[in-house]
């Protein structure tokens, strides 16, 4: 955003960041990215302003056809109707200060000071533009951003072409000014538009899906191709703007080419004598299917190398290397911002699993769409459930607390919204209608968003949960911070009355078979089995400080302990506390449980009498697996192109500096 920057200062910049390359990651990730970044400032200066603004703002431009939208997702149920209002109002006054037409001669401004210094006579050329019609300032638009990209090619050697160039569109934008309007030199400096921001509210399942499926839907792929209508519906069916009546309409296309009728210009063509020659050129009628390896470059988020294994074996894993799916080119970038607690992440979790599956059986969005998803914890009140009370930040928000412990900037910078956004939106505003709004929320998120690059991953659990009634279906459902299960009331007297018994006999809670695979740093599977009366069990996956940070379940069992003493029977509770990956949970006297996810009482399952537990699988690796199963039944090992395939489905959350270590 620096009108210009002198060359002393770029030198020691880049050889500062050059020195950074020999330390360990994160701060070499981060190096190595600044480090082209100056480079490409160095040779086309301008070049990443021109580009931040072109893609944020969606402006058309063939030589960088990028766009990227920030989507806003606040969930109603968590968050006060004040918190939203203020919100929306945010974004709402972030968009209507900034237009088109003020974006490109922010561009041309800027790049015109970058490269002409103090020649550059920023008053006149805000003078000029300002005067013109808006297709001569498109025109001139069109012509800087042509010049700093063929800068930014060609490298160094031409930057004394470049600036002759600009100088050209310098002059004659000037040449356009008002006789009687000084030309004064001179740097102003250039503002950063804020980026284009929407604000939802999370009210249905499918809505996140169906806003990415509408931001991309009129715009062509990175193969030049027009988007696919059927897979379009398959995201956006039910979606109130879309809902249009679909008639049905008999075709009268025989599929042969000499059938087709001649138009208009084909009739007064020179090649008209010849129609079987000049007409044989329809096309698109069969799309080719892709290939095995290309379907899992664009479905996997990443790839390292033979027996990758999911995160390594801390929990806080930072973002996967570049790898061929990194190299894809997709002209689009959505940024998901989150804002509420732990129970939005396990929203989030359960989505992103049904759209990575939905994408392995018919990939639309990933071939053509960057995504990144951010989070901002927001607590607005003091929730509980099963009278567990939540009196804390940390119990509310163990993602957003153990982000800020891996990232201090993350701390600093939006660990400290958390009440502070509640505060905000319950202040009254200004009396005076003349006051520019303090958009400080919103110049928050579009910081988090541009220099939130460094991604953490966490692993999401899997949990398939069986019923008492043995003709229900078994649910299989996934969670991201924990699972907490509870003792269910008996319904029918009958049960109630021996519930009784039992309880007076062996005290509270039921009786629990578990089995699981001890979690040890040697990776050496050993499987456990234990038998207990407990009433109840809580699975934590993120872990409460760093001494505990593996890839793991820690679970604390309540266990009942029975005593018999001179004066009779006594009960004591006790909590036992495992690490696991995998866990198979029954009762074995088919009393019920209940079982609740990520702190959401809204996904409460009654009536269970088993649990299995397990890493969530990555959808794309399940389905080459079975491919590959099926060619080779005797191997049971991973071979062929599925070892080189991520295990475990992550959920990446951008940070500042990922993980230090």
């Amino acid at each position: 955003q620096a009108p210009c920057i002198s060359d002393e200062l770029w030198g020691r910049v880049y050889d500062s960041c050059k020195k950074l390359l020999t330390l360990p990651r994160p701060f070499c990730t981060i190096a190595l990215d600044y480090a082209a970044r100056l480079k490409t400032e160095r040779a086309a200066p301008g070049a990443l302003y021109q580009r931040m603004v072109i893609s944020e703002q969606s402006l058309k431009s063939n030589l960088y056809p990028y766009q990227e939208k920030i989507f806003i997702f606040a969930d109603p149920e968590l968050l006060s109707e004040a918190i939203c209002q203020a919100l929306l109002s945010d974004t709402e006054a972030a968009q209507v200060a900034q237009s088109p037409r003020a974006c490109m001669c922010y561009i041309i401004i800027h790049a015109m000071e970058a490269a002409l210094g103090e020649g550059c006579a920023s008053s006149g050329l805000k003078a000029s533009l300002q005067d013109m019609p808006m297709g001569e300032v498109e025109h001139w638009f069109q012509q800087v951003v042509a010049a700093v990209e063929s800068a930014g090619q060609e490298g160094s050697a031409e930057h004394s072409q470049h600036t002759a160039r600009l100088e050209e569109i310098h002059q004659a934008v000037l040449s356009s000014l008002q006789a009687g309007n000084a030309v004064m030199g001179g740097l102003q400096g250039t503002p950063l538009p804020n980026p284009t921001i929407s604000f939802h509210l999370w009210t249905e399942d499918e809505q996140l899906w169906k806003e990415l499926g509408l931001f991309i839907r009129y715009q062509p792929d990175c193969l030049g191709q027009e988007l696919d209508t059927f897979g379009m519906q398959d995201i956006i069916s039910g979606c109130e703007c879309c809902q249009q009546s679909r008639f049905s309409v008999l075709s009268t296309d025989s599929g042969i080419e000499r059938d087709l009728p001649l138009s208009a210009e084909e009739s007064l063509s020179p090649c008209g004598t010849e129609p079987e020659h000049c007409r044989l050129h329809r096309k698109g009628g069969i799309k080719k299917k892709p290939s095995a390896l290309e379907s899992v470059a664009f479905l996997q988020p990443g790839c390292t190398g033979p027996g990758m294994k999911p995160p390594g074996k801390l929990q806080r894993s930072p973002g996967p290397p570049l790898g061929p799916a990194a190299q894809l080119q997709r002209l689009h970038t959505a940024r998901i911002v989150l804002l509420g607690d732990d129970r939005v992440l396990g929203r989030l979790a359960r989505a992103y699993h049904s759209w990575r599956k939905r994408e392995t059986r018919r990939a639309f969005l990933t071939p053509r769409l960057n995504l990144h998803f951010y989070y901002i914890p927001v607590v607005a009140e003091q929730p509980s459930t099963w009278d567990h009370p939540a009196t804390s930040q940390e119990e509310l928000c163990e993602v957003g607390t153990y982000l800020g412990r891996a990232d201090p900037w993350y701390e600093s910078n939006i660990n400290s919204l958390c009440h502070m956004i509640p505060k905000l939106a319950t202040m009254p505003s200004s009396p005076s209608k003349h006051l520019v709004p303090d958009l400080f929320i919103t110049d928050v998120i579009a910081y988090y968003t541009r220099m939130g690059t460094q991604p953490v991953c966490f692993q999401l659990y899997a949990v398939k949960l069986f019923f008492r009634d043995p003709a229900r279906e078994p649910a299989e459902e996934v969670f991201l911070t924990e699972l907490r299960t509870q003792v269910q009331d008996s319904s029918s007297p009958t049960e109630l009355s021996l519930t009784k018994k039992k309880t007076t006999l062996d005290g509270p809670g039921i009786d629990l078979t578990v089995r699981y695979s001890k979690a040890v740093l040697s990776d050496r599977a050993k499987e456990l089995a234990l038998s207990l009366r407990s009433t109840g069990l809580l699975m934590k996956a993120i872990p409460a400080d760093q001494a505990e940070d593996l890839v793991c379940l820690k679970v604390t069992i309540t266990e009942i302990i029975r005593t018999n003493n001179l004066s009779g029977r006594s009960f004591s509770a006790v909590a036992n506390s495992l690490r696991t990956q995998t866990i198979n949970i029954r009762s074995t006297e088919q009393r019920p449980f209940m079982v609740c996810l990520d702190k959401d009482s809204r996904r409460t399952y009654k009536n269970v009498i088993s649990m299995e537990v397990s890493p969530c699988l990555e959808p794309s690796y399940c389905l080459q697996r079975s491919r590959t199963m099926k060619s080779s039944l005797h191997d049971t090992e991973d071979v062929g192109l599925v070892k080189y395939m991520s295990k475990s489905l992550l959920l990446p959350i951008n940070t500042f500096a990922g993980v230090i270590q």
